[in-house]
Formats: structure tokens, C-alpha cells, sequence
């Protein structure tokens, strides 16, 4: 495609690549034009050229990544969508995205199934994932539909202005009301597949409790959790490291699988963030699943 560029005068090239509409993002344009994707009067250019007003672009499509990944019909329950942002209820036992041992049957699965419109920064099996919660863990879970979305929500998760909170059944009666767990977290030194508090080597991990309800009789707490940080396991991790393993977890914690033995007991129910498009504040919120109200019935 060639046309003239008269209004564009004195932007850069890859901002007037953006704004034509030949790709969707800035950055992609900075990715074709320094493949030698983008010709201006018939010459490679850097991203950064001067546009003098007279010259014709002429641009090929990026190609799109090598991935094996396939869109499936995997129903998703939508909580909230706009052209920025897709958020959804994650319900326990989908993963988020492809892996080790889960090519097929994953939120991102579904997600393209949808055909769904998302921003893909560097690796084409995470397509707007920002965030990830754990298989079992249900609930809240926020996908980036654009560049300024995915840009805007890591930084807040980076800068702590986005708030995620969880409920979780935990085993014995917490006698706090309300407590603060700040223990680094790193990967297990002997168990590969679990991460552990490390004093020595691990990364700054902070969260928040408030006990909601306690069960005596059945010695269980039922808490909310707020994230300050995002490690990988943090809650669960973190309450195991106080004594108080989440009820039902696979991974951490013993003699807690014995009230409930699908999965760690762990519900995303609120999340809080501020809007790409506009910066006001967001905050949705949701109920407890099912399975989990099914547990708290039985409760004493």
C-alpha cells in the first residue's frame, strides 16, 4: 500500500504507522519497520525518522508468531468487557495458559476460540494475559484487549495500585482478627515444583489478612486475602508458613485435605484497577462458587 503523508509531517515514522492504521500498536510498527517491513520513497528508515511530508509509505503485514495454539469452544463467563479490557470468572480447574502439560483445554484456548482481539506483547501463548490465578483457584482474572491496557495494568500490578482480593478456608482458628505476612518467597531448593518463604534468596512477598468467620468446632477460618505482591503461590504458600494451609490444597499444607480434597479452597472475589481509557478506578466483585458455599454448609 502507498499513499501520501502531507498531514503527518514531523511525526516519527512508527507513530505514523500507528496512526494509518497499518498496525495495531506503536510497538508493532517498531517491530516492522526494523524487520524492513516499512518503506518510506522506497528506503528502510529507523522508527524514529522525521516524516518531512511529501514522502509514500509503503508497509507488509508483520507475519504472525509460530504457535501451535488452536481456539476452543470452551464457555467463559464474561464479567465485564469493553474494547480495553476482558474480565473474567475463572472457574476451578482451567488453566490460564499453555504449558508444560496443558497445550489444549486453557483459558487462552478459549480466548482465541472467541476470536477475541488481544494484545500480545512477547510470547504467543500468553495473548493478553497479565495476571495469571492458579488452576484450582477460581474466580476474578482481568485479560489486556490492547497495548495501553496491557502497558497500564503491569504497572499497576508492578506498582501496587491494582487490588486483588480472595477468599480462603483455611485449617485451625486463626485468633488474630487481622495480620500482615511479609516473608520472601523463592523457588523450593528441593521440590522444583513448589515455591517456599527464602530469607536468603527469595522476593519480597506481602499479604494481608482478615479473619471473617471462625468454625470452631471444625477448626477452620474462613479469611479475606489481599495481595500487596504477586508471587507465584503466595497465599497459599504464606498460610502454610503460619500454620494455616488452605483447605483442600494439593501442594502445601498436611491433614488439610480432609474437609475437601478438589483443590486448594481459594476465591479471587474482588478486583480493583484503574481503567486504561480514562484512569477512574474499576472494582468488581463476586460470590462464591458453588463448591465452596457447599463446604461452608457443612461448616460448625
Amino acid at each position: 500500500m502507498s499513499l501520501p503523508i502531507e498531514e503527518l509531517k514531523g511525526k516519527r515514522l512508527d507513530e505514523a504507522c500507528f496512526l494509518l492504521g497499518f498496525y495495531g500498536s506503536r510497538s508493532l510498527a517498531q517491530k516492522a519497520i526494523k524487520s524492513g517491513l516499512v518503506k518510506v520513497n522506497g528506503k528502510s528508515e529507523k522508527p524514529s525518522y522525521a516524516l518531512k511530508g511529501d514522502e509514500a509509505i509503503e508497509h507488509e503485514d508483520l507475519p504472525k508468531p509460530a504457535t501451535d495454539l488452536k481456539g476452543e469452544d470452551i464457555p467463559l463467563d464474561v464479567v465485564y468487557e469493553d474494547d480495553d479490557v476482558l474480565l473474567i470468572n475463572k472457574p476451578q480447574g482451567l488453566v490460564v495458559h499453555p504449558g508444560n502439560g496443558h497445550q489444549e483445554g486453557t483459558l487462552v484456548n478459549a480466548l482465541i476460540g472467541r476470536e477475541e482481539t488481544l494484545y500480545e506483547e512477547k510470547d504467543p501463548t500468553r495473548p493478553g494475559i497479565v495476571h495469571r490465578i492458579d488452576k484450582d483457584t477460581s474466580g476474578l482474572l482481568l485479560v489486556a484487549k490492547s497495548e495501553r491496557a496491557f502497558l497500564s495494568l503491569s504497572k499497576q500490578l508492578s506498582d501496587h495500585t491494582m487490588h486483588r482480593e480472595y477468599y480462603a478456608l483455611v485449617k485451625g482458628v486463626i485468633r488474630e482478627d487481622d495480620g500482615k505476612i511479609n516473608a520472601p518467597i523463592g523457588r523450593d531448593r528441593m521440590h522444583p515444583t513448589k515455591m517456599a518463604v527464602d530469607v536468603d534468596r527469595g522476593k519480597e512477598s506481602i499479604t494481608y489478612f482478615h479473619v471473617l468467620k471462625r468454625y470452631h468446632q471444625d477448626n477452620v477460618t474462613l479469611i479475606s486475602c489481599r495481595l500487596l505482591t504477586g508471587r507465584t503461590h503466595q497465599i497459599r504458600v504464606h498460610l502454610d508458613y503460619i500454620g494455616h494451609p488452605v483447605i483442600g490444597d494439593p501442594l502445601y499444607g498436611s491433614g488439610n485435605r480432609k474437609l475437601y480434597g478438589n483443590g486448594q479452597l481459594l476465591h479471587a472475589y474482588r478486583l480493583t484497577f484503574l481503567h486504561p481509557e480514562d484512569g477512574k478506578e474499576r472494582s468488581f466483585e463476586i460470590c462464591l462458587p458453588d463448591y465452596f458455599k457447599a463446604v461452608m454448609d457443612q461448616l460448625r
